[in-house]
């Protein structure tokens, strides 16, 4: 059973107001990404890491892990015009006859601890298909057509994080489909194929770092 992660990165930084993306803002002296894969690469070591980043980024990478004498080996894709395309991109670079696990996640999420890793790919074995959550903790409320709102249970909700991890043929022939603006995450995509998905806990450190507060929390918990 072969191992693969596909790290989504294609972000601009516009909302943490810097002209870096924000994959590549530091993080304790180091870019956010290279902590990324460091932790998957801690969890599995033979792990396969296929890094999904916009062409025009890509050379800046390259030199950043020569400023960080970073010399983890990951394969590139280009990113697409949405995380779709950058997905299916990635996809393409898992040979046709492989057999095993790929976890998709976003390359801003850091925190991702060993044990959800674990539990995501050693679940997506039995399942073929899962997604890690944490439940709601806020008053939820639900916006409706006429502009009101009503108080919905929010223990009927979960928040997603990633990674959502997938048989890799299960996966690659999901990504065979057309794309639809549907298609906000890879679970929704295999969902279309009518294929079920499987919930397993996720962390709550897991956040995906977007704006500077969440770059300022982020300091605090490397």
């Amino acid at each position: 059973m072969d191992r693969y992660a596909i790290l989504v990165a294609g972000g601009k930084g516009l909302r943490m107001g810097s002209d870096i993306p924000k994959q590549f803002l530091p993080l304790r002296g180091r870019p956010v990404l290279m902590h990324t894969i460091d932790v998957f690469r801690r969890t599995y070591p033979d792990i396969h890491i296929i890094l999904v980043l916009p062409r025009e980024q890509q050379d800046y990478w390259r030199q950043l892990c020569g400023q960080h004498d970073y010399d983890v080996e990951v394969c590139v894709a280009d990113g697409g015009e949405t995380r779709f395309h950058s997905v299916h991109n990635g996809l393409s670079l898992i040979p046709d006859d492989a057999r095993g696990v790929v976890g998709v996640h976003d390359g801003v999420r850091p925190f991702v601890s060993p044990e959800t890793i674990r539990r995501c790919f050693e679940s997506a074995e039995e399942f073929g298909a899962v997604v890690p959550v944490v439940p709601v903790v806020e008053t939820v409320r639900q916006v409706l057509a006429d502009g009101s709102s009503m108080t919905v249970d929010r223990n009927a909700y979960r928040l997603v994080q990633t990674p959502q991890t997938f048989d890799i043929q299960l996966l690659k022939k999901a990504y065979g489909q057309p794309f639809d603006p549907f298609f906000t995450d890879d679970a929704s995509v295999v969902e279309a194929m009518g294929h079920p998905i499987k919930l397993v806990e996720g962390n709550n450190e897991n956040i995906k770092l977007t704006n500077p507060a969440d770059l300022k929390l982020a300091e605090g918990m490397v």
